[in-house]
This record gives structure tokens, C-alpha cells and sequence, in this order.
């Protein structure tokens, strides 16, 4: 099905705003507002927002429209564009975030959310001599501000599509930005992971936790993975995670799991401690138990803070000599355009290869795009997240 259902898009159809299609758009955010009204797109990037008083729900801000083609994406006349036509659609927990208006980027409204998709080619910019028509791709919206993919129809720089191998299904690498592009940067751009690498993954339910256990085991490494529950164990165990253990929410629980992850560094040949930590947390787990499972002079990469911001005492990592380094791998990937592209490669072969297992969690079909949402909303977001956006594949 995904090679014979696409419909065939010119140059002119592509970029003519009668151009009908299905979009997921963003209308407010559902935690802030602005504490002015404006009018131009410039005067958007640069409004100040307020918390609300009375929170939205996430349904309340977002919904399934029918657009103008060129409503999706403003440089679609760049001759670099390629038109792909949306299988799959990938949600993470970042867009949920975004949505909320309590990411980084904060889009003009009304927005299309969605960094990630995979589809087929139904038009190829003269500059590409790697790409044709029909081709299965992943792309990645990056230019965009990790936005613009839960569209039928999105255009994406040539750059940044990539052809997906036949071994790998469509809506199972629908995700690999969000999730497996920041775990690779964690570990291997800041990280510098061996295969005689200690890791240690907390979070490590999420997308990004369970991309980093893959790609960790994939490169050699053991990982010792943390999650809050014992009911999220299951995930880590699910991609072989060596060592999985809870680090629950009071600071009690904490200190409990401090403790088994020096036992497990112990048994696992690293008595100093783990190499890398990655990060998904932050909030009081980072003072009261990462600091101190980390060897001296080890790393401690910071992706996310599902547990809230805290201040980090500087004199808690000068003891151990630590090195706390953020980790946002956009930035760096518009900066490091060539080296990217190698990594995604790297990250397709071990997909192909089998090293790592091409999976998907939850498939949405696009009228209940909502649900994959919601699941972020109420703390479910697990693994791998897809709405599907192909009436023949649904």
C-alpha cells in the first residue's frame, strides 16, 4: 500500500493556495496567553506571555482543519523543497509541550505541530539527483521549528529527507527526531560513548529514554535504566535495558536509588560510578542521586526536565569534577549539517541492521489525532507515538 496509493503533485498544484488538504493546527496555547494582542507575524515571535488562570485542555486548543496548501509551510516555492505526501506523523512529548506553549520555540499561531514524518515523494526538486518520485522517506521539519508535519502534504528541504530502507516500516521511524536523533547526540556527539561505557537513562519510558537504551546497547554499551514506577519497568526491559530500576518521586525514593545504582555499577565492573548520564528529570533527583552515581570527571547531559527546574550547586559538581552539558541537538544539527546527516544514517542502518528493532507503541488515525495528545497530557506517553495521515493505510 505505501508504494501504489500516492498521488501524483506538479510543480504548480504544490505551491497554488486553492490546494485543499487535512492539517492538525494549533490555534492558542492551552497554558499561556499572550499579555498583549498583535497583529504581524513579527510582532508574534516577540509577544510576552502570561500563565493562564483558568488552564485548556488540550483539545481545546487543537483541531483537525481543512487548509490552504501553502497555510503549512511558507517556503514551498524554494526549488530545494521535496513534496512528500503524510503516511505517518510522529507526536512526542515536545509537541505536546509545545502546544501548551511551554517549549522553547513558540510558533505563530495558528500552527501545524509535528517534527517528524514519513511518506512518499510526489515531487523532487531538480537540485536532488538522490531522490524520485515514489520513494518511502523519513523527513524531518526542522527548519521549520519542529513544526509543520501533521499535514497530508508538507515540503521539506531535500537535506533533510532521508530514504528509509525496505527492511523498516514506514510508521516505526516516524519518530526518529524527536526521539533517537536527541539520544544519539546525547550519546555519542556529547557523551563520546565506548562500548566500555556505563550509561545511565532516567525517564527511560519516555520516546527519548527508550531511544537512548537502544542506541546505547546498539553501540556496545551497558545502560542502567530509571523510571518512577514499577509499572513503567516493562519499557526499558522491553528494548534490554541491563539494569532496570524506580526511582519513585519523594527525595526518600531517591536516596533508595542512589543507592541500587551503585550496587549495579558494583556488579556491572564501573565501582567509580556510571560514565554517561542522560538526563530526562532533572528537578531534586539530579543533587540527591545523579551527582553521586557519576564517576569523577563523568558526564551528566541534560535533555529534558519532566520534574521541574531546580538550581544546580556548583560545589556538587566541582567535588566530583563533573561535566553538565545541555543537550539540544536542532541547534547543533543546522550548524553541523554534514555530520548530522552521518548520524541519521548510522541511526537507519541500525534500524535496518536489526540492532535495533523498528517498533511502534500506539497508531492514531488522523480524526483521532487527539488521543495521541492526550496521552502526554495525562502522563501515558510511552515509547513511540503515530497518527496516521494515509486513508489507504488506515
Amino acid at each position: 500500500l505505501e508504494f501504489f496509493f500516492y498521488f501524483e503533485v506538479n510543480d504548480v498544484e504544490l505551491h497554488q493556495s486553492n490546494v485543499m488538504i487535512q492539517a492538525v493546527q494549533c490555534h492558542e496555547f492551552a497554558l499561556v496567553e499572550p499579555e498583549q494582542k498583535t497583529e504581524t507575524t513579527t510582532q508574534q515571535h516577540r509577544r510576552k506571555f502570561r500563565v493562564r488562570k483558568t488552564p485548556k485542555k488540550i483539545r481545546q486548543v487543537l483541531s483537525l482543519d481543512t487548509v490552504p496548501r501553502l497555510n503549512i509551510n511558507t517556503t514551498t516555492t524554494n526549488e530545494d523543497q521535496v513534496g512528500i505526501q503524510t503516511c505517518y506523523a510522529g507526536i512526542q512529548y515536545p509537541d505536546f509541550l509545545q502546544s501548551q506553549g511551554l517549549y522553547q520555540v513558540k510558533p505563530p499561531l495558528p500552527y501545524v505541530p509535528g517534527m517528524d514524518v514519513t511518506g512518499i515523494v510526489v515531487k523532487v526538486p531538480s537540485s536532488s539527483s538522490s531522490l524520485k518520485v515514489g520513494d518511502r522517506v523519513y523527513a524531518t521539519m526542522l527548519e521549520h521549528g519542529g513544526t509543520g508535519g501533521m499535514s497530508e502534504l508538507v515540503a521539506a528541504p531535500a537535506k533533510h529527507v532521508y530514504p528509509v530502507p525496505d527492511a523498516v516500516p514506514l510508521e516505526a521511524c516516524a519518530n526518529i527526531g524527536r526521539n533517537y536523533f536527541a539520544a544519539y547526540h546525547s550519546l555519542q556527539t556529547i557523551g563520546n560513548i565506548t562500548p566500555s561505557s556505563l550509561v545511565l537513562v532516567d525517564g527511560a519510558s519516555g520516546g527519548v529514554g527508550m531511544a537512548t537504551i537502544e542506541l546505547a546497547k546498539a553501540m556496545g554499551a551497558k545502560v542502567i535504566a530509571g523510571v518512577s514506577s514499577e509499572e513503567k519497568m516493562v519499557f526499558p526491559r522491553q528494548v534490554h535495558a541491563d539494569v532496570v530500576l524506580t526511582y519513585g518521586r519523594t527525595k526518600d525514593s531517591y536516596q533508595v536509588f542512589k543507592i541500587q545504582v551503585q550496587r549495579a555499577c558494583q556488579r556491572l565492573g564501573h565501582p567509580e560510578g556510571v560514565d554517561l548520564v542522560v538526563d530526562m528529570v532533572q528537578g531534586a533527583l539530579f543533587e540527591t542521586a545523579l551527582c553521586s552515581v557519576t564517576r569523577p570527571l563523568g558526564t551528566i547531559c541534560l535533555v529534558g526536565f519532566t520534574a521541574g527546574q531546580r538550581p544546580i550547586r556548583p560545589g556538587v559538581i566541582l567535588i566530583k569534577e563533573l561535566s553538565i552539558v545541555g543537550s539540544l541537538w536542532g541547534r547543533w544539527a543546522l550548524q553541523h549539517p554534514d555530520e548530522h546527516r552521518q548520524n541519521v544514517q548510522q541511526i537507519l542502518e541500525y534500524l535496518a541492521s536489526g540492532a535495533i528493532r523498528p517498533r511502534v507503541n500506539r497508531i492514531f488515525k488522523a480524526k483521532e489525532f487527539i488521543k495521541a495528545f492526550e496521552l502526554f497530557e495525562e502522563n501515558k506517553g510511552r515509547g513511540n507515538t503515530v497518527v496516521c495521515f494515509s486513508w489507504a493505510l488506515q
